[in-house]
């Protein structure tokens, strides 16, 4: 939580640099010059076109009114213009507002309320879905604040709506514009300045603004370049850049480290061991299932894999005897992580760490801490159970709703993570549950409550509930368990219902259990933990 007395206390001690992103780039882009900084389906990018593109999207971007302390949301896959866009927007001191390109007009609309962008950056499309029609639509109906919907082409190949901007359009507003480097230097954002608000499902599956600053998204990325990859330029990344995973490792990392970056718009296995063969990658990071993925690829044995030095999986525990065919297949260290929005990747294995501590969730970065406590908040004996806290240089600066919201996940300067966890007495940690009300799908947050007020709504349902039910490769996935009025819905029946209400397909259940009722506290609560019981062993 950003106070004066914890910006003081940061800043003296150095672990906030007060740089910004755009100078590491800006420095980086004269010394690397026609190097490649982005590798994507496109081809390649090099550091001197990506600063030039850089000037003249920030000059477009004012062009169109955008100033700062704006919110700018980006819904783009994998590609270039997420990076030029973000580099730009920062550098005039706007507030970037990252979305996945999975997300529908539902999540969306929630999202854009509280953000209220000035300006979209979206594709066309994406795995067939309109995703520009989507936001024109919602600027009509539900999002008037939206000034400007900035349309890359994608893949339909069709031309840009009437209204809207096309990317080049954008390029060439720039680079007919008088703006000068002075002017735009004037802009240049104080390194505490909100310059990310990124949405994350809490406790009752309510999207929350978290925001962060250039001093703790560097820190993040400053710590998991020396934990995780020191000696490394060539990095990967499938997950989504408009998650915080992607946003921090998939873009400020290569930047920072003076490296260029491998994308995936969407992950595919087989094509992940190509990429590191042909681009010699180095370090990359994905949920838990890429790595069973990846070992499953035909004929991996025959790949030149060997310049793979670092993979680290995050969202789920990886499983030991996953981890043991890593081991034993890769030429890399595989690394367990935990992490959140609200503070990047918080633990980490160590590539010189012995297995046994690899089949944990790891241990808090350089300079930060977790610990574990009873319910008043005094830290239990190693090996005991209890609720996880974090504190240190990665933490954000706060929620967009606001401050009661803020200070209510704080406990005498400890953020409460809503995870439980066991630490042994090196300080490694074991996430053994959660307090959360969410399903983590192969490491993807599952708004329960969300899904939840939408399904309720079904004239057959008369109450359901969403809980985790366990998977071999996504860890979970999530299943509805619903009181009806009789009849017998399938759950065909309900996820074209969800789909209807235009709700994320990644969010629709997977399984389904009808009950007669069901288990209550004394105050009328569903007792989840038993409804969790119920579809584990079906």
């Amino acid at each position: 939580m950003l106070t004066k007395q914890w910006i003081d206390e940061m800043s003296s001690s150095g672990q906030w640099t007060d740089e910004h992103l755009f100078d590491r780039f800006r420095a980086k882009a004269v010394a690397n010059g026609s190097a490649p900084l982005v590798i994507d389906r496109h081809g390649q990018l090099s550091w001197a076109d990506a600063a030039k593109q850089v000037d003249d999207l920030s000059r477009g971007f004012l062009e169109l009114g955008v100033r700062p302390a704006d919110v700018v949301q980006i819904q783009l896959p994998n590609r270039r213009e997420f990076v030029l866009s973000v580099l730009a927007l920062e550098r005039i001191g706007a507030v970037v507002n990252p979305v996945a390109p999975i997300f529908r007009s539902n999540e969306v609309s929630v999202m854009s309320e509280l953000a209220q962008p000035v300006a979209v950056v979206t594709v066309d499309s994406f795995r067939n879905f309109d995703l520009a029609a989507m936001h024109l639509d919602l600027r009509e109906s539900a999002c008037p604040w939206v000034q400007r919907v900035i349309v890359v082409p994608g893949e339909s190949g069709n031309p840009v709506p009437a209204d809207c901007m096309g990317w080049d359009d954008l390029l060439a507003t720039g680079q007919n514009s008088s703006l000068s480097d002075q002017a735009l230097d004037l802009l240049r954002p104080g390194p505490n300045d909100v310059c990310e608000v990124i949405f994350t499902s809490g406790t009752t599956g309510q999207p929350k603004g978290v925001m962060h600053t250039q001093n703790t998204m560097n820190a993040a990325t400053d710590r998991w370049l020396e934990q995780i990859a020191p000696d490394c330029t060539v990095f990967h990344m499938a997950s989504t850049l408009a998650h915080q995973t992607g946003y921090l490792y998939g873009i400020r990392t290569a930047i920072t480290a003076g490296g260029r970056v491998v994308y995936q718009e969407v992950w595919d296995p087989a094509e992940f061991a190509e990429l590191i063969e042909t681009h010699k990658v180095e370090a990359s990071m994905g949920a838990t299932p890429f790595l069973a993925d990846l070992m499953a690829v035909d004929g991996l044995a025959d790949r030149d894999l060997s310049s793979f030095k670092a993979f680290v999986c995050a969202g789920a525990t990886i499983p030991l005897p996953v981890l043991e065919q890593a081991r034993d297949t890769l030429p890399c260290t595989v690394m367990p992580g935990w992490g959140m929005t609200e503070m990047g990747l918080a633990t980490s294995g160590r590539r010189s760490d012995p297995f046994d501590k690899l089949a944990t969730d790891g241990i808090a970065m350089k300079n930060n801490e977790v610990r574990v406590v009873d319910d008043d908040g005094t830290p239990v004996a190693n090996g005991e159970e209890g609720d996880l806290q974090y504190c240190g240089s990665l933490a954000f600066a706060g929620y967009a709703q606001g401050r009661e919201l803020t200070e209510s996940c704080w406990r005498d300067g400890w953020f409460d993570t809503g995870d439980r966890a066991i630490m042994d007495d090196e300080g490694y940690i074991s996430i053994s549950g959660r307090t959360k009300d969410i399903v983590i799908r192969g490491g993807e947050n599952i708004p329960v409550k969300e899904v939840e007020d939408v399904l309720i709504r079904h004239p057959a349902i008369i109450n359901c509930a969403i809980v985790g039910k366990p998977h071999d490769r996504l860890g979970e996935v999530s299943c509805a368990v619903v009181l009806t009025d009789g009849s017998q819905p399938s759950l065909e029946e309900l996820t074209a219902y969800l789909d209807e209400q235009k709700v994320t397909r990644q969010f629709w259940p997977e399984a389904l259990r009808v009950v007669d009722e069901f288990p209550l506290t004394p105050s009328g609560k569903i007792q989840k933990y038993k409804l969790r019981d119920l579809v584990t062993n079906d």
